[in-house]
């Protein structure tokens, strides 16, 4: 404890060095004696400190207690009433600890943390976030201030703060492991994926087949884009050919004109038994039609949008899915919540609720990867621990980026990778773009981030 309120402290100082006056928030238990630790130790460093705190010494665990009676013997301020003046705030209310939505005086305190217009600093987790999860308990989530906010993970990183509303509630996040070493044998929830894999460079002698075919089965009559946008995203993460096998053929000749450097073919005439599959992209209702010779056949598949929509309505292609595993044939999902859900049979929220469960749970079903959408994405793998992608931002909540993601999936199972290593890598690639897209640029749209890809 006396490590973490160290580390609390300073971390305060390098991200706020000339504040004058800091709120600390402390709750009953570990948690709050982090935030009376660090309290004494901002105290000595001559800051001007106020702790408001829910505890009774009588009944506090016995580090906090000694925490408590140091911050005392420093001559540190409590009070009980809110301060109105502060230009910091650290959030030592409830740690990991958090079962249940915040209530009372606690609630008051965190709503007014997240209006606070000054930075805050969350010690280990933010006070109402489910650290496993990032299921966010607090009232009015997903109103936060507009304002810097940092979460000090101690010890390890908590998924939550990664994936669902976790990243939101984080902000940006640090880690001090405090100098204890983890056991060996304390198996991980998740990976954090670090980075993707560079592109290694191509020999001179190489050609258009040696970096493999994607065919793209979707675009139903008025749906066409969707197909095109995956079809692209494949060309530029490097396939060597692209067929869009469009279901609305009346599009054939526009989208051939449009796009020259897109082999457009009717479905009938592609075979699929050495080529990566992408099917899905608005493929409506008519896509469920080709769905039995798809999955059967294809050597390697990435199934997106309606193609799951229809699985999930239709035993007969569930279990021609999970088939394919006994076939050693390479499959990735790659569901947004809503199209999780309906595979699983459960609501979007408990989906939501619970990423990681849902994700491998769904990949073990239908033994799969999937790629689970959403702010923190994760890559699941019926027999590996999963990984939450740490890359992306709002700029890809817009329609097509999905698509955009399931044909740079393909491209890299086209070149060679594994189905968990190709989905891993795609979407931290995807998010990646969003990234580092320029604020004065254009506003990043499907199209342009699939141009981005190369």
């Amino acid at each position: 404890m006396q490590r973490a309120g160290r580390a609390a402290a300073q971390l305060a100082l390098a991200i706020r060095p000339h504040a004058r006056h800091i709120w600390i928030a402390c709750g009953p238990g570990n948690n709050g004696g982090d935030g009376l630790e660090a309290a004494m130790h901002l105290h000595h460093w001559g800051k001007r400190v106020t702790v408001t705190w829910l505890g009774r010494e009588a009944t506090l665990p016995a580090d906090a207690q000694l925490s408590y009676q140091r911050a005392l013997q420093a001559g540190v301020h409590f009070q009980n009433e809110l301060p109105t003046d502060f230009d910091f705030a650290i959030d030592a209310l409830l740690g990991i600890g958090c079962q249940r939505a915040p209530d009372g005086v606690m609630a008051h305190w965190l709503e007014t943390i997240h209006q606070a217009t000054v930075p805050v600093l969350n010690i280990d987790v933010p006070s109402g976030l489910m650290a496993d999860t990032g299921q966010w308990l607090c009232p009015g989530a997903g109103t936060l201030a507009n304002a810097p906010r940092h979460t000090l993970s101690l010890l390890s990183l908590k998924p939550g703060l990664f994936t669902a509303d976790g990243r939101d509630a984080a902000g940006q996040v640090w880690f001090d492991d405090l100098g204890v070493d983890i056991p060996h044998d304390m198996a991980p929830t998740a990976w954090l994926q670090a980075s993707h894999a560079p592109t290694p460079p191509r020999a001179h002698s190489s050609h258009k087949g040696s970096f493999g075919d994607v065919m793209v089965v979707g675009g139903a009559p008025g749906m066409s884009g969707a197909a095109v946008l995956a079809s692209l995203a494949a060309l530029h993460g490097g396939a060597g050919r692209v067929f869009a096998a469009l279901l609305d053929t009346a599009s054939h000749s526009a989208v051939s004109a449009t796009h020259p450097c897109l082999m457009v073919r009717h479905i009938d005439s592609l075979d699929f038994k050495a080529a990566t599959v992408v099917c899905g992209c608005g493929g409506a209702d008519a896509v469920r039609a080709a769905l039995p010779r798809v999955i059967s056949t294809a050597a390697r598949l990435v199934l997106d949008a309606d193609a799951l929509n229809a699985i999930a309505q239709d035993l007969a292609l569930q279990g021609l899915l999970k088939q394919r595993s006994a076939r050693g044939q390479a499959t990735v999902l790659t569901p947004h919540p809503l199209e999780a859900a309906r595979l699983l049979g459960q609501s979007t929220a408990e989906v939501q609720s619970h990423r990681l469960e849902a994700a491998q749970q769904l990949a073990t079903q239908t033994q799969s990867v999937v790629v689970l959408k959403g702010s923190g994405t994760v890559v699941a793998h019926p027999a590996q621990v999963p990984v939450i992608n740490p890359t992306g931002n709002a700029r890809l909540a817009t329609a097509g980026t999905g698509d955009v993601l399931a044909g740079l999936i393909g491209a890299k199972l086209a070149q060679g990778a594994t189905a968990f290593e190709a989905a891993c890598d795609a979407v931290r690639q995807h998010g990646s773009v969003a990234d580092a897209w320029p604020a004065t640029g254009p506003a990043l749209d499907a199209a342009l981030l699939a141009a981005s890809l190369g």
